[in-house]
């Protein structure tokens, strides 16, 4: 396995935690719906490029365009939908820590619906994940936050989770950008019609500051996917899952330069999302 590996999974990390923290600063001066609608059409336009960029949509089924479909309802919808509220209600370490559980549904849909074998790990990890999460429940209290928000990132990791198994299958009837193109405009298009029936057109509308941090944010997002999907290519997912699951780590690295005086990160927070991600690597191990 070349070595290159490494350094592509950690730089999708780094890109990640560097979207999360551009969500948090934009966020500030509009909403995580506005900056959500954004992302997805930053995403969209750069995901067709891509088609067109690799050869064109090549082999499409039914089952396939069913499966994408449903994974940008519920994954980028749902999932990307709760992440960016997340951020807005309970910071972005740890938002980023918590939706990084994603990984734990995965694992535990796999063996129900999958027939995947339980291994130790993901029992060693399960253990460790919820001792951090326990710890960033408390420091979360600590510093003001609502238990009860705690619960949006948590529905954001269920989200992604599931979605994860519904890719899997489907990359079996189309290819990866494709299918990764209709995921996002399927979502594109649900969640503008979402909002023009609600008459909350106002969230299509950014200017200034937060217009340019929310398309930084789409750009980085969607950068830290591709670059994921190139490290899946070269090398084991036991090496690159937990590589790019170090995100968390990176968001408060960026969070005592960026966030200063915008979050507190207390010691139980910071100690929380290090077990978290050390559980994430647990699980992802073969």
């Amino acid at each position: 396995m070349p070595r290159t590996v490494h350094l592509v999974a950690l730089v999708a990390a780094f890109s990640s935690a560097g979207a999360t923290i551009f969500i948090r600063q934009g966020v500030r001066g509009s909403t995580s719906f506005a900056g959500f609608w954004i992302n997805l059409v930053v995403g969209t336009v750069g995901l067709w490029i891509a088609v067109v960029a690799t050869g064109g949509v090549g082999r499409v089924s039914a089952a396939g365009l069913l499966l994408f479909g449903l994974a940008g309802l519920l994954g980028t919808v749902g999932g990307r939908l709760l992440r960016f509220v997340s951020i807005e209600k309970v910071g972005a370490s740890i938002a980023a820590a918590l939706t990084n559980l994603n990984p734990l549904i995965s694992s535990g849909l796999a063996v129900l619906l999958l027939g995947e074998r339980v291994k130790a790990s993901i029992v060693a990890g399960t253990i460790v994940i919820v001792l951090g999460t326990v710890l960033l429940s408390a420091g979360g209290r600590r510093v003001g936050l609502k238990p009860a928000h705690l619960v949006l990132p948590l529905l954001s990791a269920a989200c992604f989770g599931v979605v994860a198994i519904l890719r899997k299958v489907g990359l079996g009837q189309m290819g990866a950008v494709a299918g990764s193109a209709v995921n996002v405009s399927t979502a594109l298009v649900a969640f503008t019609a979402f909002l023009l029936a609600s008459r909350n057109r106002d969230a299509m509308t950014c200017r200034g500051r937060s217009l340019a941090l929310f398309v930084a944010a789409g750009v980085t997002e969607n950068d830290a996917v591709f670059l994921n999907v190139v490290a899946l290519g070269l090398g084991t997912v036991s090496v690159v899952a937990p590589l790019y699951g170090s995100a968390p780590i990176f968001v408060l690295l960026l969070s005592f330069v960026f966030l200063r005086g915008v979050e507190v990160l207390s010691a139980r927070v910071i100690f929380g999302t290090l077990l978290i991600v050390a559980g994430v690597g647990l699980i992802t191990a073969l």
